[in-house]
């Protein structure tokens, strides 16, 4: 337990599990954790036969080295809430979710306190949904992968889970998984060579706008209600010089920063019919691994870059961490960085509204501290890096 106090003190000035949920300004942690839960994390890329059967396998042994070190990093921040990417579509949540909590979470990994989740949510996403075009334009009608409606080798491949400690208003979550990229004004076309479209007329007119999904999930804390507003943006990369990955990450990034202004989100529509963005002053939190940075990388930055400089996001902070600044001394941003791969890609972005500001960080020890080894290799537990940020609900 020494060890777990000692870490925290290093990345923090401030404890970062303080239980003051009966106060009336209650501290809260929100965090987002890209944990690379997924099945071709535990067997061969590409091999045939790879499904959210090699999670469900993994969380019932409770013995998975890599997920007993994300459980541990999980218990050691103490999130009140955590969005948590790639993390495959488990459908019963006694295999997937509920699995994780009782074998992992609830039960101290490393010396760390166990920790429960009472609520939670997910629901089905866009990667490895097959679709009946060639979208990549090689020739080929593959369904999956590259043809899929967001980059997957099987439905529910990267999916997300959102972890709380505080009740979920479930029936008043939005999902925008079938939004229609179409339907975004000014959204970035894809052209070929020539000038013409990348995608034909009828796949066009299908093509969803999320790679994975977009969520608005209401969180009651007291007599208060957070928007979290979850989502993973495909990677701006893999593709060619129509650079039709990059333009769709800068719209599904573009997408959180028209749903909550007050005069660009009349176009939305969610998975119900419902039009609209979220409602003038309310409170949220934007989470999710974005795969794009403002300085650094391959995406269109102006994505990125606006949902930043966005009059209701308070984006004054940035989360560091040691380790990451001693993985890229010659980088001036490596101290901002959130995966190994080194660029700053998740984000936990609170209102002004409604919000404080105290503490923010990265969970990355650097070298020889406590717990590094934790984060030592890509096998220890994720490419990623739990990024959390610390307020006090006003």
């Amino acid at each position: 337990m020494n060890k777990i106090f000692f870490i925290l003190s290093l990345l923090s000035s401030g404890a970062l599990f303080s239980q003051t949920d009966l106060q009336k300004n209650p501290e809260l942690t929100f965090a987002t954790y890209n944990v690379s839960m997924e099945s071709e994390n535990y067997s061969p890329r590409g091999a045939k036969g790879n499904s959210e059967q090699i999670l469900i396998n993994e969380l019932n042994s409770g013995k998975n080295p890599q997920i007993k070190n994300i459980a541990q990093i999980i218990q050691t921040v103490r999130p009140n809430v955590i969005l948590l990417n790639e993390f495959d579509y488990i459908e019963n949540p006694k295999l997937g979710v509920k699995a994780f909590i009782k074998n992992y979470l609830k039960v101290s990994q490393g010396g760390a306190t166990a920790i429960d989740y009472p609520y939670y949510y997910y629901s089905t996403v866009n990667t490895g949904k097959p679709s009946p075009f060639d979208l990549n334009n090689d020739g080929k009608l593959d369904n999956y992968g590259n043809d899929a409606w967001g980059f997957g080798m099987y439905p529910g491949q990267y999916a997300m889970v959102l972890l709380s400690k505080y009740p979920i208003d479930v029936k008043a979550v939005r999902t925008f998984q079938n939004f229609k990229w179409k339907d975004m004004p000014g959204a970035l076309l894809t052209k070929k060579p020539d000038g013409s479209d990348w995608y034909s007329k009828v796949a066009w007119a299908q093509f969803p706008l999320s790679s994975k999904s977009h969520w608005d999930v209401p969180v009651l804390i007291g007599k208060k209600t957070v928007h979290i507003l979850a989502s993973h943006p495909t990677p701006p990369s893999f593709d060619g010089a129509e650079d039709r990955n990059g333009k769709r990450n800068h719209d599904e990034i573009r997408f959180w920063k028209d749903y909550i202004s007050d005069d660009s989100a009349s176009y939305i529509y969610d998975d119900k019919g419902v039009k609209g963005g979220l409602a003038s002053n309310s409170q949220f939190v934007i989470v999710g691994d974005q795969n794009a940075s403002p300085v650094e990388g391959s995406a269109i930055a102006e994505g990125i870059k606006s949902l930043l400089a966005h009059p209701k996001v308070n984006s004054e902070f940035t989360p560091a961490s040691k380790g990451g600044a001693e993985y890229t001394p010659q980088n001036p941003f490596g101290v901002n960085h959130t995966a190994f791969w080194r660029m700053r890609a998740d984000y936990v972005l609170p209102s002004k509204f409604g919000f404080k500001v105290i503490d923010s960080g990265v969970f990355w020890p650097a070298k020889g501290e406590p717990m590094s080894e934790l984060v030592e290799k890509r096998e220890s537990s994720s490419d990623h890096r739990l990024v959390w940020v610390k307020v006090v609900l006003e």
